[in-house]
C-alpha cells in the first residue's frame, strides 16, 4: 500500500469538529446536544443577502476575475472606509473564505521552514494552514488570569529567531474573545519594525466588540508594507457557508505574489460574491441589535460559568467565544465523556477542548472554548447541564485556589 505524505500525517485534526461522531451518536440515543463547540451563529443570514443570490440573473455561471469581481471589491472599499481603513479596490483580493486568505498570506510571504509567532491559545486551524504552507508556528503563551491579554514585548523578543518572518494575531480573538487595545497593537508595531516582520491580522470579528472600539492593524502608521489583513463575511453576516473572504494589503509585492496563487485556483465563488456585495448595503444599524444580542448571551454564559464551583471564565471583550477553566483532569476526556456517557434530562453540551488551541504541550488540559452562538435560553440550559456534569464527572479535580486551603494538601 502506498504511503501517506508526511504533510498528510502532520495535518492536525480539528479540535472543534473531532467530537462530531460522539455528538451524532448522542442524538441517535435521543439526547439533545447544545452545540457550543463551533462558531456557527444561529442568527439568520440577512434576507437582502439571500435575495441578491435568488434574484441574480445571468445565463452563464462564469469565472470571475481571479481577484474577485471588481464591483464587489469596490463595495469592500466602501465597507472598509466606514472603519477608517483607507484602501483601493486593487489592494483587495477576494478569497474562498478567510481560510484561503490566511493560506495565501503564508505562502506569499514565507518560505518553507520560516516561523510565525502567534499568541496562544490561538485559532486551531492556523496549525493546519501552517502544515499546508510548510511553515512553523511558534507560540507566546497568554494566561487566563489576565483574560488572555497580549504577552509582554520581552516574551516576543525571546521567541524571535533568525527564521521568524511574521507575527499573527486574531483581533478580537478566537478562541478567547480578547480585544487587543491600541497600546497592545503599538507593541506589535514596534516589534515588526524592529525585526522587519509581517503582521498578519485576522479581523473576522471586527463588528463584535463589547469593551472598547476595534483597532485594526491597518490603523498602524508606518506599517503599510508590513500589514496583511485577512477577513471574511462568515461570522459578520452569519454566512459561514458562503466561503468568501478577502486579503487586504498595501504591499504591492505581496499583492503580486498572492495574485499568482489566486490565478492558480482560478476564481472565488460567484454566488458568495453576490451575497457579499449585497451585504455591504445593509442598513447602517444592522449590527446594533445583533451586537446587543451577543452581549446578552455573553453575560448569561460568563455569569453562569463563574457561578459554578471551581470554574473560572474571564469576560471576553469581543467575538462570540469564551475560554473557561474547569475543575477537570483532561479537557479532551471530559468533552468526550459529556457526549458519550452523560446526560441531564436527556440533554448534554458539546464544547471544544482547550488543548487544541495551544501548541505548548500540556497547556489547555483544564480549559474549554465555548461559542455563545445559541439563544440565551439554550445557553442557560447548557450551563445547567455543565454544572450537573461537573458534579458527577469521575475525573473532577479540586481547583488549586481551593486545594491550598484544605488541610493535608500542602502549601
Amino acid at each position: 500500500m502506498p504511503d501517506i505524505s508526511k504533510r498528510g500525517l502532520q495535518m492536525p485534526p480539528s479540535p472543534i469538529r473531532k467530537l462530531v461522531p460522539y455528538a451524532e451518536a448522542a442524538r441517535k440515543k435521543g439526547i439533545k446536544v447544545y452545540h457550543l463547540n463551533i462558531g456557527q451563529p444561529d442568527i439568520e443570514t440577512p434576507a437582502p443577502v439571500l435575495d441578491a443570490v435568488r434574484h441574480s440573473e445571468f445565463r452563464i455561471l462564469e469565472y470571475s476575475h481571479s481577484a474577485g469581481n471588481e464591483s464587489y471589491r469596490r463595495k469592500l472599499v466602501e465597507y472598509y472606509g466606514r472603519f477608517d481603513i483607507q484602501v483601493n479596490h486593487q489592494q483587495i483580493i477576494v478569497t474562498t473564505g478567510g481560510s484561503e486568505a490566511i493560506l495565501f498570506a503564508f505562502m506569499a510571504c514565507l518560505d518553507a521552514g520560516d516561523e510565525v509567532l502567534v499568541p496562544e491559545p490561538f485559532y486551531a486551524n492556523y496549525n493546519g494552514f501552517a502544515v499546508e504552507a510548510g511553515i512553523t508556528i511558534r507560540t507566546i503563551t497568554s494566561g487566563i488570569e489576565s483574560g488572555f491579554a497580549l504577552p509582554a514585548m520581552e516574551a516576543f523578543e525571546k521567541a524571535i529567531t533568525p527564521r521568524t518572518r511574521a507575527i499573527l494575531i486574531c483581533n478580537p480573538n478566537n478562541p478567547t474573545g480578547y480585544l487587543y487595545s491600541p497600546e497592545e497593537m503599538e507593541v506589535l508595531k514596534q516589534l515588526c519594525l524592529q525585526h522587519n516582520l509581517y503582521l498578519f491580522s485576522d479581523e473576522a470579528y471586527r463588528e463584535f466588540c463589547y469593551s472598547g472600539r476595534h483597532f485594526s492593524a491597518m490603523h498602524l502608521q508606518g506599517m503599510e508594507e508590513h500589514v496583511i489583513l485577512m477577513d471574511t463575511i462568515s461570522k459578520r453576516y452569519s454566512a459561514c457557508g458562503g466561503r468568501i473572504g478577502a486579503l487586504v494589503t498595501k504591499n504591492q509585492r505581496v499583492l503580486d505574489a498572492v495574485m499568482k496563487f489566486a490565478q492558480a485556483r482560478l476564481s472565488p465563488p460567484s454566488f458568495a460574491q453576490i451575497a457579499g456585495e449585497a451585504a455591504v448595503d445593509l442598513p447602517a444599524d444592522y449590527f446594533d441589535g445583533i451586537k446587543a444580542e451577543y452581549m446578552a448571551r455573553r453575560d448569561v454564559l460568563v455569569e453562569k460559568l463563574n457561578n459554578i464551583p471551581g470554574v473560572f471564565c474571564p469576560n471576553p471583550g469581543g467575538a462570540f467565544y469564551a475560554m473557561a477553566r474547569l475543575p477537570i483532569d483532561d479537557a479532551d476526556r471530559f468533552c468526550q465523556w459529556l457526549l458519550e456517557s452523560f446526560s441531564y434530562e436527556q440533554q448534554t453540551v458539546m464544547m471544544a477542548p482547550g488543548t487544541g488551541f495551544y501548541a505548548t504541550s500540556g497547556l489547555g488540559k483544564q480549559e474549554v472554548r465555548l461559542a455563545y452562538v445559541l439563544n440565551r435560553t439554550d445557553i442557560a440550559r447548557a450551563m445547567t447541564c455543565l454544572e450537573k456534569a461537573l458534579e458527577s464527572y469521575p475525573g473532577r479535580t479540586m481547583p488549586a485556589t481551593q486545594a491550598a486551603h484544605v488541610p493535608g494538601t500542602g502549601g
